[in-house]
């Protein structure tokens, strides 16, 4: 399978779970609809990636369908090394649990770097960026002291949305 085939699927998902999983963080009044929403967008985007057609293997176009192989392994290894270690580190010597999901995105976006470069899509770039700015300022947010609804806001709830835009984005342009 290639990258689109499953990256999307994948993307989409981690939207979701990252909306869900910070959403719960924020008054109810603001969490039903954002759950809501994220859900929603979700079940629409799964719904048309199921209709999306792929072209045959090796069917022209010039295309180079992007697999999932070494390369990625060792980008996907490589941020969960980063990962862990930085939780270790906010954890045990910051004593600063409120910095661990802004670092997941910092995380997460970086690696969209890598896998823009693996793959041969500068397109991922604006995604990779976009969700580490998301995770640096939130970094900045827990060092000022700023509310976890705000934390989950700029790291959890920001992030999923961009990757179920990117998703649905790379619906609508071939």
């Amino acid at each position: 399978m290639t990258s689109d085939q499953t990256g999307r699927p994948v993307g989409a998902m981690f939207g979701l779970v990252f909306v869900l999983a910070h959403a719960g963080a924020l008054p109810t009044a603001a969490a039903v609809p954002v759950c809501a929403l994220g859900t929603a967008s979700f079940t629409w985007l799964f719904v048309a990636l199921r209709r999306v057609r792929t072209p045959p293997a090796g069917g022209g176009g010039g295309a180079v369908p992007r697999r999932f192989g070494r390369s990625f392994f060792l980008v996907v290894a490589a941020e969960v090394a980063v990962a862990v270690a930085g939780f270790l580190v906010i954890n045990l010597v910051f004593h600063a649990p409120r910095a661990a999901a802004p670092w997941l995105s910092l995380v997460v976006g970086l690696h969209f770097f890598g896998l823009a470069a693996i793959w041969r899509m500068p397109s991922l770039r604006l995604l990779a960026a976009s969700t580490a700015a998301c995770g640096a300022a939130g970094l900045v947010l827990a060092a000022c002291g700023a509310s976890l609804a705000v934390i989950a806001t700029a790291t959890g709830v920001a992030p999923g949305a961009l990757l179920l835009g990117s998703v649905w984005w790379s619906l609508r342009t071939p």
